[in-house]
């Protein structure tokens, strides 16, 4: 074992700053060379000098429409009641971009211009200004004018500028050049089929991919192995060829972590370990005049380190302004908790509410990189701050656009694979729509309808007191709204156990004694309700199963468990058991419902999911699911 650098977390804004005078130490360069593109070659790279105009444009004056030029002065008198006659020695017939001809100064469109007799003399109706429709000399760009900036990324509009302004070419920094190596026993190449010791390497592709989307030229090395000599020739090999060296993995302090080790042996160690979750073990430092930087081997660590670190670092080469997200205000849909003395980097889902963008948090385990798949935008709990209540407005960093995000209908709720499938089908029948579903239990989305937090509520919440589901819970908690309830489905619930069912299980009653290891859901889901009301039907205690507050989010989350081998069986649907080839024991049949203010059914946003509801082939794709009934889907019961 070796001796780790790893110290204490270091403040985000105070690690560049270390980071930097690492750099400036070893010499890194602060800016890559210029090069010299033709204008087509240009676009997307970032000026290396100032763009001054070689010429005016228009280079002389010209007509702006098609039509005759005339002298202005000529046209003085001319209306509707006295019509001024023009013989063709006092006009020119131009077209839009011609000269001007000599000492006119004007030109009258053509659909105002009427022959007289069919010869040459024309009529017009009304007088014209001087410059009327003519293009100035320089009144686009004006010879010896400065047309773009040093450190301007250049757009499609900038070089068709400068190609009017007499640029060919132009002098850009060269694209940055990032290798990123790959490291660990466990790491297989993409393409492999890994046995469950092993990782495929997922991460060089994302990296790679964030790399190029900000202009960079990269490549990965193979995946180096947890041997700090290999891991040493690679680095100091990338480091000679490269502008960024990135090493995925290794950064932490275990004892197969050797990449902070490296970088201080080949070169400056200037920070192990920042402030910052996910992603706190990151590595920064230089070898032989390259930045370096280590990342977690946790995907959604590694991502959100490159956003943080190398996204502004590559800025900084190119000389242009680092990244930035527009920013928006947002009520969070339920609360969120958050450790003091990090920045804490969540994901969220975003969608618009009574004319407010709700954020709802995703799962913020740094190996969910389905998290990042799924958000919409980033919210940043600063180190300082505890946390943010339900209710509470934050600002969030779009990941998507404002009109997108307004096209989202927000379902929060309790979890089920038909509302996946209708996202599914919404989406395919129009691009612009989009239904986010975010599961967070029965009582969680009522809780969030209630506080105006979202469109509909997904619900199967059984009230122990009158068997019935949802609608004693309205009448609880929403008594003064006027409140719509459609039926989605009804469903199958059972348990969930291995193929054959090898513990040859029958039912609730055979959780007791605690023979069977079982896997739950949260607190607040309608199945957890159900399953208690069982339980208390048939008197058995909760304490005594082994394995009741193990929780899961999903019904899916709970067949993979029970998938994996880590419980014996758990309560859930059963299209979740069909999903993950797994046996099922009946237990109950259940409605399962969307909730909504009563005006929500008018509302053109939720328009096409009430329709969606209705079609028989929708309703014959949530049937092939397995357990459901879509005999009442759609229908309003309340």
């Amino acid at each position: 074992m070796h001796d780790s650098p790893f110290v204490n977390d270091v403040p985000a804004d105070s690690a560049m700053a270390a980071w930097q005078r690492a750099r400036a130490a070893t010499g890194c360069p602060e800016r890559l060379d210029g090069v010299t593109l033709a204008l087509e070659e240009a676009v997307g790279r970032v000026t290396a000098l100032p763009v001054w105009a070689g010429r005016s444009s228009p280079v002389g004056d010209v007509a702006a429409m098609d039509g005759i030029a005339v002298r202005s002065a000529d046209t003085h008198g001319a209306s509707e009641t006295t019509p001024l006659h023009l013989k063709p020695d006092s006009y020119h017939v131009v077209d839009t971009g011609d000269p001007m001809p000599d000492g006119l100064d004007a030109v009258v469109m053509r659909e105002h211009v009427h022959r007289v007799g069919g010869g040459d003399t024309v009529e017009i109706l009304a007088a014209v200004p001087p410059y009327q429709h003519v293009r100035s000399i320089g009144e686009d760009v004006s010879a010896g004018e400065l047309l773009l900036p040093e450190g301007h990324r250049l757009r499609p509009v900038d070089v068709a500028a400068a190609a009017a302004a007499g640029a060919t070419e132009l002098t850009v920094r060269r694209r940055p050049k990032v290798v990123v190596i790959p490291t660990g026993d466990e790491i297989v190449p993409i393409g492999s089929p890994p046995r469950q010791d092993q990782i495929l390497d997922t991460n060089s592709l994302m990296l790679l991919s964030q790399a190029r989307e900000v202009g960079c030229e990269a490549w990965a090395l193979p995946v180096q192995p947890d041997d700090v000599a290999r891991i040493s020739e690679a680095v100091r090999g990338a480091a000679a060829a490269a502008d960024l060296v990135v090493v995925v993995a290794g950064s932490s302090a275990g004892r197969d972590d050797y990449t902070a080790r490296v970088v201080a042996e080949l070169g400056s160690l200037a920070v192990h370990g920042v402030a910052v979750r996910p992603g706190h073990p990151v590595v920064l430092g230089a070898v032989e005049a390259t930045p370096v930087i280590g990342v977690p081997g946790y995907p959604v660590s590694a991502a959100l380190t490159f956003d943080i670190f190398a996204a502004p670092l590559l800025a900084e080469l190119e000389g242009a302004a680092p990244p930035h997200r527009p920013e928006v205000q947002a009520r969070l849909a339920r609360k969120l908790p958050s450790v003091v003395g990090m920045d804490d980097w969540v994901r969220v889902r975003l969608g618009a509410v009574n004319g407010q963008v709700v954020a709802t948090p995703l799962p913020r385990g740094a190996g969910v990189l389905t998290s990042l798949v799924r958000a919409d935008g980033l919210l940043v709990v600063p180190a300082a701050v505890e946390g943010h209540q339900a209710g509470e407005r934050v600002p969030v960093q779009l990941l998507r656009r404002l009109p997108e995000i307004e096209r989202s209908i927000v379902a929060i709720g309790s979890h089920d694979l038909v509302l996946d499938l209708a996202a599914t089908e919404l989406r395919a029948a129009d691009p612009t729509l989009s239904l986010m579903s975010s599961n967070v239990g029965s009582l969680g989305g009522l809780v969030a309808l209630r506080d105006g937090l979202c469109h509909v509520a997904g619900s199967h919440l059984l009230h122990p007191a009158t068997g019935e589901y949802t609608l004693p819970y309205l009448d609880e908690m929403m008594p003064d709204r006027e409140l719509a309830v459609v039926r989605l489905v009804h469903r199958d619930q059972g348990l969930l156990v291995p193929p054959g069912n090898p513990e040859g299980v029958t039912g609730l009653s055979d959780l007791a004694g605690g023979r069977l290891s079982y896997v739950n859901r949260q607190r607040g889901a309608g199945t957890r309700m159900l399953l208690d009301h069982e339980l208390r039907r048939l008197g058995i205690d909760p304490a005594g199963i082994d394995g009741y507050a193990r929780e899961e989010p999903t019904h899916l989350a709970v067949a993979a468990a029970i998938a994996a081998g880590r419980a014996d069986c758990g309560l859930g649907i059963m299209a979740a058991a069909q999903a993950f080839g797994l046996g099922f024991v009946p237990v109950a049949q259940e409605p399962y419902d969307l909730v909504l203010d009563a005006g929500g059914l008018d509302d053109p946003l939720l328009a096409p999911l009430w329709d969606l509801l209705e079609s028989p082939d929708f309703q014959a794709s949530v049937e092939a699911l397995g357990g459901y009934s879509t005999a009442e889907t759609g229908h309003r019961i309340r």
